[in-house]
C-alpha cells in the first residue's frame, strides 16, 4: 500500500521528504509487528536484540557499553534491558575479575533456549513481512546501505 494512502496525505513536498516519511512509517510498522511476535515470550524487540548480541559472543562476556554500541536502536537503555533480562533468568551479570568497576554480561542456557524457540518464527516473520522477492530484498539492502552512506 502506498504511503500516501497509509497516512492519508495527497502529496509530498518532494521525493526526499517522501522517502524519509516512508522510512519512519515503515520502521514503526516493523516494530509494531515484531512486538506482537515477541510478546508471548515476554520480550521486547530491544531485549531480543540484546540477547542476539550476547549469543554472538559465543559464551564470552561483554560489557553493557559494548552491548549499547552494537544495538540497532542506539537510544535504548542497555543497562535497563540487561536488568530486565537478568530478572527473567536470560542473562547473568558478573564482576570483571581484572577490573572491579566493569560488569560482564553473559547469556544463560535459558536465554539461548528462548532464542532457539524464536528462530523459526523470526525467519518466517521476516519472509512474510518483507513482501519482496529475494532479488528485490538484496537490492533494497544495497540501497539502504548506500542511503546511510
Amino acid at each position: 500500500m502506498r504511503i500516501e494512502d497509509e497516512i492519508k496525505q495527497k502529496a509530498f513536498k518532494d521525493p526526499y521528504n517522501k522517502v524519509v516519511v516512508n522510512l519512519l512509517y515503515t520502521h514503526s510498522y516493523f516494530v509494531t509487528k515484531q512486538s506482537a511476535l515477541f510478546k508471548p515470550y515476554g520480550l521486547s524487540p530491544e531485549q531480543y536484540n540484546v540477547m542476539r548480541i550476547l549469543r554472538g559472543q559465543q559464551g564470552k562476556p561483554i560489557t553493557v557499553s559494548s552491548i549499547q554500541d552494537r544495538m540497532l536502536n542506539k537510544m535504548s537503555n542497555a543497562s535497563r534491558l540487561v536488568e530486565k533480562l537478568k530478572q527473567k533468568g536470560y542473562v547473568v551479570r558478573e564482576e570483571c575479575p581484572s577490573d572491579r568497576r566493569q560488569v560482564d554480561i553473559v547469556i544463560t542456557a535459558s536465554g539461548l533456549d528462548i532464542l532457539n524457540q524464536l528462530e523459526e518464527s523470526v525467519y518466517a516473520f521476516n519472509k512474510s513481512v518483507v513482501n519482496l522477492t529475494e532479488e528485490e530484498t538484496i537490492q533494497l539492502n544495497e540501497l539502504l546501505d548506500k542511503f546511510r552512506g
